[in-house]
């Protein structure tokens, strides 16, 4: 494990430095990636449009030390022949685009091929890079595709359903146990494993994903208690700190009737590398504060839901952006999930004290969610602005997480599944939101994962027949755009099945890890069914 953990000694994602610039005699210090990002090279660079996706150049291998490259460009960035982009090209490689080579065997049904194309988007195990941003991870992993060329933190758990659904559970194991490696290494799981990603992480899916593969194993489960906890930590820094007059701090929030909720943020204030340029242009286009723009844009991305009018105050604008001021309805609904399973851990080990603790803390949640986060105009759980004391009207699938965690009163979950049929369900699908924004999670897209959270949401208050319609239509527009393109997308235009799905900072991508997973695993529930019928065990 040493040549994995040697990559995070401080200076954090040390790039080495053993060499002296061919121009200069001085010995340059190394450094760090975060501090790379800070240079007026790195913002020239990502400015002048070198590559047509920002994501493109912070996956660049640097051929050098970055303090060496850095030091020439300040040499002769002045000098009349100086060219940029030639430059870069003899200073950095350029990375892959995942599965471009892939070439899809028409005449395989979309679960042939996605049986073939798992070895295609498996990385790992990786080795320390000198001048690459990639964290590397000791074990093998599933990458989405396309851009997608690394871990990502809540598409794995959906990834994970159609491994094992496929009957890789060695491999699925192995992407818990990355995931509990960078939460030993760093406390927590970041976005993806890259430097640039190490200011936030993502829903936190992690405790859905151990009791994915731990199953009836205590043991195993128990295995991952330590990291369990951490992650919890990560979360809830700060909580114990909060007061009347610093009622915000980190993730976690105290709100006015005396309950402590969560929020996504960032510890950063400055442009996402992946994306500097849009973010440096939106900021400067702006009358907001710059730093607090950008923690916002960057807790947007932590959400997942990069970008979607949950986050818009004027639910249209992304310059309107403030992310940080909201309570999310997915994210208490996950960490409900994680105090329970940290309890049950617990449990399982007979330390009543500790597993009535984090149980109680599950309760005090559930409790919080049902009432602060219900919204009785709209009959539906809605994200809640700590600042402003209200809800931000925004009708989302977040909407069905605390079915997904079966929190809800069945009251409560009748009329989410009412307005969710009513607002949300399409010809292909279950759109994110009702708002047609541009942003990506809104309206007309739907996504794989918001499927299977809705699906299951449905079974677990026994509607059963919904939960199947949500599997029909969403299969049923995975197979056609299949058949017209032989790609699995990573989303898909839900409303209008002839069109394809837009929005976003970058083109629409294939591959794709957990459009995959779901389709894999929603078949498999189909075929339980169906051979449930055939033993003649229902009607």
């Amino acid at each position: 494990m040493k040549k994995y953990l040697s990559f995070l000694i401080v200076p954090l994602f040390f790039v080495s430095c053993g060499q002296q610039a061919e121009h200069t005699q001085k010995e340059l210090s190394p450094i760090s990636h975060e501090e790379f990002y800070a240079t007026e090279f790195f913002k020239a660079v990502q400015m002048a449009d070198i590559y047509e996706d920002s994501k493109t150049f912070v996956d660049c291998v640097a051929k050098k030390s970055l303090a060496t490259i850095v030091d020439e460009y300040e040499t002769i960035k002045d000098d009349e022949d100086f060219d940029m982009k030639e430059f870069v090209h003899e200073n950095f490689n350029e990375p892959e685009i995942v599965a471009q080579e892939f070439v899809t065997d028409t005449s395989l049904n979309i679960y042939e091929h996605i049986n073939n194309l798992w070895p295609v988007l498996t990385r790992g195990e990786d080795e320390a890079l000198s001048g690459s941003s990639l964290i590397p991870l000791p074990y093998k992993y599933v990458v989405p595709g396309g851009r997608f060329r690394e871990i990502y933190y809540w598409d794995s758990y959906f990834t994970l359903l159609g491994l094992k659904a496929n009957g890789k559970d060695e491999l699925a194991l192995n992407m818990v146990d990355n995931f509990a490696f960078l939460i030993d290494s760093l406390g927590f799981v970041p976005n993806g494993n890259r430097a640039y990603y190490i200011g936030r992480s993502q829903p936190p899916f992690f405790a859905f994903m151990v009791d994915l593969v731990a199953g009836k194993n205590r043991d195993l489960f128990i295995k991952y208690q330590p990291q369990l906890l951490n992650e919890y930590n990560f979360w809830m820094d700060g909580a114990d700190r909060l007061t009347d007059s610093s009622s915000a701090m980190n993730r976690s929030v105290l709100l006015l009737t005396g309950e402590v909720l969560n929020r996504y943020y960032d510890q950063f204030t400055t442009p996402r590398p992946e994306s500097f340029k849009e973010d440096y242009l939106l900021a400067e286009q702006s009358a907001s504060d710059k730093s607090e723009m950008y923690r916002n844009l960057r807790a947007g991305a932590e959400s997942g839901w990069d970008y979607s009018s949950r986050w818009l105050a004027d639910q249209q604008s992304l310059q309107s952006i403030h992310t940080t001021d909201i309570i999310p309805v997915d994210l208490n609904a996950l960490l409900y999930f994680l105090e329970l399973k940290i309890a049950q851990s617990y449990n399982w080990q007979g330390d009543m004290a500790n597993a009535n603790y984090y149980l109680n803390k599950a309760e005090q949640r559930k409790n919080a969610i049902n009432s602060i986060l219900w919204n009785e105009e709209s009959r539906t759980y809605m994200d809640y602005d700590f600042k402003a004391e209200s809800h931000t009207g925004v009708v989302s699938m977040a909407m069905a997480y605390p079915l997904f965690v079966q929190i809800a009163p069945k009251d409560k979950a009748r009329m989410v599944v009412e307005l969710m049929n009513d607002k949300l369900l399409k010809p292909g699908g279950l759109v994110t939101s009702d708002n047609n924004t541009g942003q990506q999670w809104d309206y007309p897209n739907g996504w794989a994962p918001l499927q299977w959270i809705g699906m299951q949401s449905l079974f677990n208050y026994g509607y059963s027949d919904e939960g199947l319609d949500v599997v029909d239509r969403w299969l049923s527009l995975n197979k056609k755009i299949f058949r017209e393109t032989g790609k699995m997308m990573e989303k898909y235009n839900v409303s209008d099945t002839t069109l394809q799905a837009g929005g976003g900072e970058y083109p629409l991508q294939d591959g794709f890890g957990w459009t995959n997973g779901v389709a894999v695993a929603m078949q498999e529930i189909l075929n339980r069914k169906e051979k449930t019928k055939e033993a003649g065990l229902v009607n």
